[in-house]
Order: C-alpha cells, then structure tokens, then sequence
C-alpha cells in the first residue's frame, strides 16, 4: 500500500477518534442505562459506564462503584476526567423507596434523595469541567412519570421532582457556556426495578397500565431513543425540557 494512501487512513482515523463523543453514563450495566449505551456506541461515540456491576459485554470504557458511597465516586470520577475528556452526562441511575404518607420511613425519604440527587450533583460537577473548557456539552436526567402524582411514591418522585427542578436551573446557568440540560421521564419500562414492584400479570401492573394511554409498558430502547435525540449535535436548541417518555401516561394525570 503507498505511504500516502497509509497517512491518509491515519489521518482520517484520528480525526473520527478525535470528534467522537465520550458520553458518561451513570446506572450502565442494565435497563434504560444498557440501552442508552448501546445507543452511543452505535453512533460512534465512546459510552463510559458506571454502575455497581460490571457487565461482560460493555462496548467502552466501565467503573464498578457503589453510588451511596460518597468517597469511592468521587474516587471514580476523578480517574475518569483523568483519563480524558467528558462531552455528556446521563444520570441514569435511579434507587428507589416507596410509602404512604403517614407511613414513611424518614431513613427511606433521606436515602433516596441522596442517592437520586446528590449522586446526579456529583457526576455533573465531575464533568462540568470538561464541558466548560470545550463550549460544547449535553446533560440528561432521568426522572419519573410518577413526579406527576402517583400515589405511594414520595421519597422516590420526590427525589425525581427534585432533580427535574435542578434539570431546570442547570439550563438556565449553563446556556450560556454551550452546554443544554433536559430531563427524560419514563413511564412503567420494562426494568428490574419495575418488576420487583410490578411483577407481569399482576393486579397492581393492571391498575397502573389503566392510566397509560398505550396501554402497555414501554421498552428500555424506547427511552434510550429518547435520551439519545437529547445528546444529538442538533438539539443544541432544546434547553431546560422534561420530555416525557410514558406512552401518555402524563395525559391522565
């Protein structure tokens, strides 16, 4: 093969090295965060997981960290804008409790809002850096339909309804350096954390299902879809939104 043909190859292989994305993605090994992954990959961007299991199969660059453990994520997260830069953040990872008013566990409405929100304040202040010194950056945050008023559910769409206010006030600040932040709430997806709530066939999945106007729960590459046309080079113009994934759930509420 001739030299130039060689250094044309070369060349071209490092600028597509060099305008590929690395998108962070909190919660990767499974569910919407496995499928927003693949997503990423499939576009030629460089997916960097975290999540408290590594999977066997992950198309790019993965962390094992326990989120509730404060030390060891920011541990993580140093070595990660260590080794590169960090052009877009998914806090996709969720926790979830559950309660009626009148019989929350206060540990419960505490943990889970610091799992939910101070973790998704962690990442994004990780990376922040990163996208500041390009001008250019995208965040998503994954929330909930049930911020909309689902009964039984305060600690956890409390925590989400937080973190769809902080979507709000990050794009206000950020605009100006680039940098869009909107949010994606799902309605019921087909994910472990659904199920161990919901198990298929279960009265408790046809009352909820009786509120979503596709009648039927979505798939994790559903929301993916989503999230993926957030992070995309031509929604620079979509700013401080909660797109709601959730097969007309919001309609009911």
């Amino acid at each position: 093969m001739p030299r130039h043909t060689v250094d044309v190859i070369i060349n071209e292989y490092l600028e597509g090295a060099m305008s590929s994305k690395r998108v962070l993605i909190t919660g990767a090994s499974k569910g919407i965060g496995r499928a927003v992954v693949d997503r990423v990959a499939a576009t030629g961007d460089i997916p960097i997981g975290i999540a408290r299991t590594r999977p066997d199969d992950f198309p790019g660059e993965f962390h094992t960290v326990d989120f509730a453990d404060r030390a060891a994520t920011a541990a993580v997260l140093d070595r990660i804008v260590a080794s590169g830069r960090v052009d877009a953040v998914v806090n996709n990872f969720g926790f979830a409790r559950f309660g009626r008013i009148g019989a929350i566990d206060l540990d419960h409405l505490s943990e889970t809002y610091d799992l939910n929100v101070r973790t998704a304040v962690q990442v994004v202040q990780a990376a922040l850096p990163s996208m500041l010194a390009g001008g250019w950056g995208r965040i998503v945050n994954v929330t909930s339909l049930t911020t909309m008023g689902t009964a039984e559910r305060t600690p956890y769409a409390a925590a989400k309804a937080a973190l769809e206010a902080c979507t709000r006030i990050w794009a206000n600040e950020l605009a100006s350096a680039g940098i869009t932040v909107n949010a994606v709430a799902p309605g019921p997806t087909e994910t472990e954390m659904y199920r161990e709530r919901s198990p298929i066939g279960s009265d408790r999945e046809a009352c909820f299902l009786k509120t979503i106007a596709l009648q039927r729960v979505g798939t994790p590459r559903e929301i993916a879809h989503a999230i993926g046309a957030l992070l995309d080079e031509d929604a620079g113009y979509i700013t401080g939104q909660i797109i709601r994934a959730d097969g007309g759930g919001s309609i009911a509420q």
